[in-house]
């Protein structure tokens, strides 16, 4: 598994949307300049999460985006697999029917079993804490 900058991306552009809901749509472009990403990539990232229910599109001259839910209610998890797909660590292990590859793949499923805890164990909401401890430390 090798999660893509669109995969990282996501995770940045649902921060800022959880950081700046104040109620009104988060237009791409303010976003997109916050976090020094391209208009036209974020456009990309944003068409999947709208697609899978994580975001809400606006539309009309004050439109944008905004969460759909809450953020105790999204997992990085699921906002990566929105985005990524298939989070495994390998692929096409349970083919290998040999007494090395049954083995092995115990050491696959418990390293899938500990990214999955690791990544649908923290909330958007988590993220969101540690952004806002982050900043109240530089602002001191």
């Amino acid at each position: 598994m090798r999660i893509g900058t669109k995969g990282r991306y996501a995770i940045k552009l649902m921060i800022d949307l959880a950081v700046y809901n104040n109620g009104e749509p988060i237009k791409i472009k303010d976003i997109a300049g916050r976090q020094e990403i391209s208009e036209k990539y974020l456009e990309q990232i944003v068409a999947v999460l709208n697609k899978s229910g994580f975001v809400k599109s606006i539309r009309g001259a004050r439109g944008g985006y905004l969460l759909s839910k809450r953020p105790e209610e999204y997992t990085v998890g699921e906002i990566l697999t929105a985005i990524e797909g298939n989070l495994s660590p390998v692929e096409d292990v349970d083919n290998d029917e040999t007494p090395a590859g049954i083995v092995s793949k115990k050491v696959w499923d418990r390293l899938e079993t500990a990214i999955n805890d690791v990544l649908y164990g923290i909330t958007l909401a988590d993220l969101l804490e540690w952004y806002n401890d982050l900043t109240i430390d530089y602002c001191i």
